[in-house]
């Protein structure tokens, strides 16, 4: 399976960056093929609105920005893996522009799975995050893979890392 892993913190080695590496090479030792893009760190702007992507622009953002490096990603992706930190009740900015990006292809096309990876300081504050994400896996119609988050006491642990483990050999 190919699968698009979103990291979303600019913490390069920050806890969720942390949480994308171990499941990429949890992912990789269960036979996918794994990609982890760092969108934190790319130049990638909110959507505009201005719905040239649903009229002449077929499809197309009309923005040329880094995003143009993920829709070819997205486009083959059969599985979509978020890793955000959540630092005020939602999922980062860094990765709410890619998310609001893929407006312009409504769907991934090949997508059939989704997993969500959060990690915040504080316990209890992951709720809007799972709504939003779980909207998006609805609206198109895919299989919720699932859900891995970690509170401070819980991050960069064994116990954690085996979590991430059991949730990229489900794919």
């Amino acid at each position: 399976m190919k699968i698009l892993v979103l990291q979303g913190s600019p913490r390069a080695n920050g806890n969720t960056a942390w949480m994308a590496e171990e499941f990429r090479k949890a992912a990789e030792a269960a036979g996918h093929g794994v990609e982890v893009v760092d969108v934190a760190h790319k130049k990638i702007a909110g959507c505009l609105a201005c719905e040239y992507c649903h009229g002449k622009g077929n499809g197309a953002c009309v923005q040329k920005d880094d995003m143009q490096e993920l829709y070819p990603l997205l486009a083959e992706a059969e599985a979509l893996v978020l890793a955000a930190p959540i630092y005020y009740f939602t999922l980062s900015a860094q990765i709410q522009a890619p998310i609001q990006r893929i407006y312009s292809m409504n769907k991934p096309g090949k997508l059939k799975k989704t997993a969500l990876l959060m990690s915040s300081y504080s316990p209890g504050v992951y709720d809007g995050a799972i709504g939003e994400y779980r909207g998006i896996a609805g609206y198109w119609g895919v299989e919720d893979a699932g859900i891995v988050s970690a509170k401070i006491d819980e991050q960069k642990s064994e116990a954690l890392r085996e979590r991430i483990r059991k949730l990229a050999g489900s794919l």
